[in-house]
């Protein structure tokens, strides 16, 4: 495979940053903007946030299939960009209930071939042994995008309109096109972008991939899945109710900063543990690190019981940015490593996308309707116990995936020759 150049990994690193408004600019602002400027009540809000998580726990596996086949990685992405961008103005723009359904599903499924491209763009543009430090980049930047935005969202929706998130948010989608064009076809390799063997190829030239059966027979994939459905269960719920705890005494406008400064605060820790992961996960192997993330998530919640002072509530999004930083990275790693060989990179990552959005929309379900019917805190100690749990389930039953180096052998030849010295001698 040819040395990428330090165009191509600059233009991914761009991909990586301009992936921040999706992730931020859709996610903690529009609850605000949907309250303060539509009026809309939280049941319809639900159901539009709900949307955008549907599409991608149904079409995830599907995209991320169809990401493996295609060498089509950087048109897709561009398109896929263009669409979340034009989404987010339409979130801005349209009044319309029913229209602002439309717009959440079609970002949903533009949003699933995010997660998968920027992967494959990793594997394939980088030589064996190099993927824990750039998946570790990839992760920095576009958690420095996140702490971008969220400072300019939570400027620009405090001192000028709620809109104006929406608009910087479509600037920073639309700038994946350009990122991703200024990725070189001919630095990709997409037989390592999709995790191919290294046996013989078919008439078309690619690698022999295994079948979906095959794939789901080795049980540390199926360990794995359900401890991303137990992770993100033990974490999506939260911040949607320090959002609430948050906006409780503050309305519209005057809410936003706080939501920028809860991003913020997260995203500038994940930058830095972020780099550290990568390095760690090749030295201490993944298990380790990812039971570091159980541990951080039940700490923060368990934390949160102690005090609802909104600066309190804040500075403990830096114990999620731990968390979250460590899942960035390890979810790539491993995925990649119990992909190995199969061909099937992308779509097993999709099936993983899949399962945490499942974990996602059980647990804003659950611990939305027990902080509304018990109070708060038992929703954080709900959520404190859940990650207890899934460190304890991956501790005992999910094997480490990180290979070990073998040692060299000397060939067979060579031992015969040195035995017959020895008895000539």
């Amino acid at each position: 495979m040819p040395k990428p150049n330090t165009a191509s990994l600059r233009a991914l690193d761009a991909l990586n940053f301009c992936n921040a408004g999706i992730q931020t600019g859709l996610g903690p602002f529009m609850s605000i903007f949907y309250t303060a400027v539509r009026h809309w009540d939280p049941g319809q809000i639900g159901v539009l946030i709900a949307c955008q998580s549907i599409a991608g726990i149904v079409l995830q596996s599907a995209v991320g299939h169809w990401v493996d086949e295609t060498r089509h990685k950087r048109l897709i992405t561009a398109v896929a960009g263009t669409i979340i961008g034009l989404g987010a103005l339409g979130i801005a723009v349209i009044p319309s209930y029913t229209w602002q359904i439309v717009v959440q599903l079609l970002v949903g499924v533009a949003i699933t071939v995010i997660p998968a491209v920027t992967a494959a763009f990793a594997l394939g543009l980088m030589e064996k042994g190099e993927l824990s430090r750039r998946v570790a980049r990839n992760e920095t930047f576009t958690h420095s995008g996140n702490t971008a935005f969220a400072v300019a969202a939570g400027a620009i929706g405090t001192l000028l309109a709620l809109q104006g998130i929406f608009y910087a948010a479509a600037l920073f989608a639309i700038g994946m096109a350009p990122a991703v064009l200024a990725i070189r076809e001919e630095h990709v390799d997409y037989e390592a972008a999709r995790a191919g063997g290294e046996g013989p190829s078919d008439e078309n030239g690619e690698k022999k991939r295994s079948s979906f059966r095959d794939l789901f027979r080795d049980r540390r994939i199926i360990w794995f899945t359900i401890s991303i459905v137990v992770f993100y269960f033990s974490n999506a719920a939260t911040l949607p109710l320090v959002g609430e705890l948050l906006t409780k005494a503050q309305k519209g406008r005057q809410s936003a900063w706080q939501i920028a400064a809860s991003v913020a605060v997260a995203e500038i820790v994940m930058v830095v543990v972020a780099i550290y992961s990568g390095k760690l996960a090749d030295r201490w192997g993944r298990k380790p690190l990812f039971l570091i993330g159980f541990a951080a998530l039940a700490l923060r919640n368990a934390l949160t019981v102690i005090s609802h002072n909104p600066y309190y509530l804040i500075s403990l999004q830096a114990i999620d940015g731990v968390a979250m930083a460590i899942y960035g990275v390890l979810l790539t790693l491993i995925t990649a490593d119990l992909a190995k060989g199969t061909g099937r990179f992308n779509f097993l990552q999709g099936a993983v996308q899949s399962s945490m959005g499942l974990g996602g929309v059980l647990s804003n379900a659950l611990f939305g309707f027990i902080a509304k019917s018990v109070g708060f805190n038992a929703s954080f100690w709900g959520l404190a116990a859940s990650a207890v749990a899934g460190g304890l389930f991956f501790q005992f039953v999910m094997p480490e995936t990180k290979e070990e180096p073998q040692e060299q052998q000397p060939d067979e030849a060579e031992r015969e020759k040195e035995t017959a010295r020895s008895a000539h001698a």
